[in-house]
C-alpha cells in the first residue's frame, strides 16, 4: 500500500511542490541538528561543574576522553583504516595538547564560576580568533570590528559583577583565558590543516587520545579513585562528556556543515552560550544580577556582531583562483566543546 500513497501524492499536488518539501524538511533537519549541537555544547558547562565535585579536573577530563577516543576508535575502524603520515600524527599530537589545554583551564575555570557565566566568557572565542588571524596575517579588520569587541568586554565586565560591582572571580578569569586558548588552538588548527589532505576522524582520535593520557598521567591515582567512587549518574555524565559533547556533537557537525552555508551554521552553533544561561538558570537556579543580564545580552550581540563582520571582510578579501584540480580538502572543525 505505500506505492498507492505516494502514487496519490504524486497526482494531487505538482512536482515543483513535492520538491519545495522535500528541500524544507532537508533545512530543518539540518537546521536542527546543528541545534542539537548548540544545546550538547551548552549543556557541558553545567555537567561538568556537577562532575567537578566528584573527581578531580585531571580525571574527570582524562575519563571523558577515554570515552570519546574508544567511540572515535571504533569509527576509525569503520570509516577509515590508514595509519597516518608523520606529519598528519604530529598535527594531532600538537592540537591534542592545545585542545587538552583549552579544556583544563575551562573545567577548573567552570568549577569555581556559574556554568552559565562560563557558557558565555568562553563565547569571546569567537572575538579572539579574527583578532589572532588578522595579526598573523597583518591585515587590519574594519573599525567596526572593535567596537563589537569592546562591547562583548564591557559585557564581560557587567556579567562578572552578579548583583553589584566586586572583583571578577577566579573561575571567571580562567574562562577568560579559556576563551583565549580556545582561540589559538581554532587558529592553529586551521594553519596545520589548511591544504592538507588529511582525515578530519584520525586528526580528532589522535586529539582525544592525547587529552586521555595527559589525564592518566597527571592523576592517575585519581582516575583509580573516581571510577571506584563514581555513581552510575556521574557515569552517565562522563558517557555524556565523551559521546554526545564530543563524538556526536563532532559527527554531526561534519554532517550538517556540508549541507548548509558557513554563516548559518555559525548562526546556529553560535547559541550555544544562548543553551548554557538557560539551562544554568532553569536546571541550576543560577542568578545572573540585572547587571550579569545586561552583561549576557551585550556578549551574545558583541559576538555575533563581531562574527558577521569578519565573515563579510573575509569574504571581500578572498581572490578565488581557478585550479583545474578543484578546490582541496580541508580538516573540518574538529570537536571543541
Amino acid at each position: 500500500m505505500h506505492w498507492v500513497s505516494n502514487l496519490l501524492l504524486l497526482l494531487c499536488f505538482p512536482a515543483s511542490i513535492i520538491e519545495c518539501v522535500k528541500r524544507i524538511w532537508i533545512r530543518l533537519r539540518v537546521d536542527l541538528s546543528l541545534l542539537a549541537v548548540a544545546v550538547v555544547w551548552g549543556s557541558s558547562y553545567l555537567v561538568t561543574k556537577d562532575l567537578s565535585s566528584a573527581a578531580s579536573v585531571p580525571s574527570l577530563l582524562g575519563w571523558r576522553f577515554v570515552v570519546a577516543a574508544a567511540a572515535l576508535g571504533i569509527l576509525w575502524m569503520w570509516r577509515v583504516r590508514r595509519i597516518p603520515g608523520r606529519a598528519e600524527a604530529w598535527t594531532g599530537v600538537l592540537l591534542g595538547l592545545t585542545q587538552a589545554g583549552v579544556l583544563f583551564l575551562e573545567t577548573f575555570g567552570v568549577a569555581q564560576t556559574q556554568a552559565s557565566t562560563a557558557g558565555l566568557i568562553i563565547s569571546l572565542t569567537v572575538i579572539f580568533t579574527p583578532l589572532l588571524d588578522a595579526a598573523a596575517a597583518r591585515r587590519w579588520l574594519p573599525p567596526q570590528y572593535f567596537v563589537a569587541a569592546v562591547v562583548s568586554t564591557v559585557g564581560v565586565a557587567l556579567l562578572t559583577t552578579g548583583a553589584g560591582f566586586r572583583s571578577p572571580q577566579p573561575g571567571d578569569l580562567l574562562m577568560l583565558a579559556a576563551a583565549l586558548a580556545r582561540a589559538i588552538h581554532v587558529s592553529l588548527l586551521g594553519t596545520l590543516t589548511r591544504d592538507k589532505l588529511y582525515s578530519s576522524i584520525t586528526v580528532t582520535l589522535i586529539q582525544s587520545v592525547v587529552c586521555a593520557l595527559l589525564g592518566i598521567a597527571l592523576d592517575p591515582a585519581g582516575m583509580v579513585t573516581s571510577a571506584m567512587s563514581f555513581s552510575p549518574a556521574a557515569w552517565l555524565s562522563v558517557l555524556y562528556l565523551g559521546l554526545a559533547c564530543s563524538v556526536f556533537a563532532f559527527l554531526v557537525q561534519l554532517w550538517a556543515v556540508r549541507r548548509t552555508s558557513a554563516s548559518r551554521a555559525s548562526l546556529l552553533m553560535g547559541t550555544e552560550p544562548l543553551w548554557a544561561v538557560l539551562l544554568g538558570v532553569v536546571v541550576a537556579g543560577e542568578s545572573l544580577g540585572w547587571p550579569g543580564a545586561g552583561g549576557c545580552l551585550l556578549i551574545i550581540g558583541g559576538c555575533h556582531a563581531g562574527q558577521r563582520i569578519e565573515a563579510t571582510f573575509r569574504a571581500a578579501a578572498i581572490v578565488v583562483e581557478p585550479d583545474p584540480a578543484g578546490p582541496p580538502q580541508q580538516l573540518h572543525k574538529d570537536l571543541i566543546g
